[in-house]
């Protein structure tokens, strides 16, 4: 559909700089976001600078045994941007596609906030096309490598915000 935005995370300064532009773009409330990556790629701390960024304080906890955890996203400071929802998945230990109807999934995905999705591949065709995708490469230098995918209308317009010069 388009061409990845390619980035290098040279630390973790650079994803926390990546997760600080996206969340700058209101429209990005809206969007599903699935994190691709091996163990140890970074997905959960890209997550935990997204939200951060966001304005959600207190504890923000890896699904990895719960599945999914929720956060009450605030108001912007502007105001400009109202109260949202997000939802954290991580699917890793995901094993029975009846978990997906008997948790309330798909009702969670239908709702209207952000969702943040680790380990996608374990609930492929369970949900509609991601707005956007990362796809999160560990080096063994320590840095990351990191293609941004647009997967809908919603995700060309947060591509091409997070392309535009800083």
């Amino acid at each position: 559909m388009n061409r990845p935005l390619v980035l290098n995370w040279s630390d973790e300064a650079d994803c926390a700089a990546m997760a600080c532009r996206l969340a700058a773009l209101p429209a990005l409330r809206g969007a599903c976001i699935e994190l691709h990556g091996g163990l140890g790629a970074g997905k959960t701390t890209w997550v935990r600078h997204l939200l951060r960024a966001l304005g959600v304080s207190g504890r923000i906890k890896s699904p990895s045994y719960a599945i999914v955890e929720p956060y009450a996203l605030p108001a912007d400071a502007s105001g400009a941007v109202a109260a949202s929802d997000a939802w954290h998945f991580d699917f890793y230990r995901f094993g029975d596609p009846q978990e997906w109807e008997d948790a309330g999934f798909r009702e969670l995905f239908a709702a209207p906030g952000l969702k943040l999705v680790e380990w996608p591949e374990r609930i492929a065709g369970l949900t509609g096309p991601a707005d956007l995708a990362l796809d999160i490469e560990a080096r063994i230098d320590g840095s990351r490598a990191v293609q941004v995918h647009a997967g809908t209308p919603l995700g060309l317009s947060l591509l091409a915000g997070l392309s535009q010069p800083r």
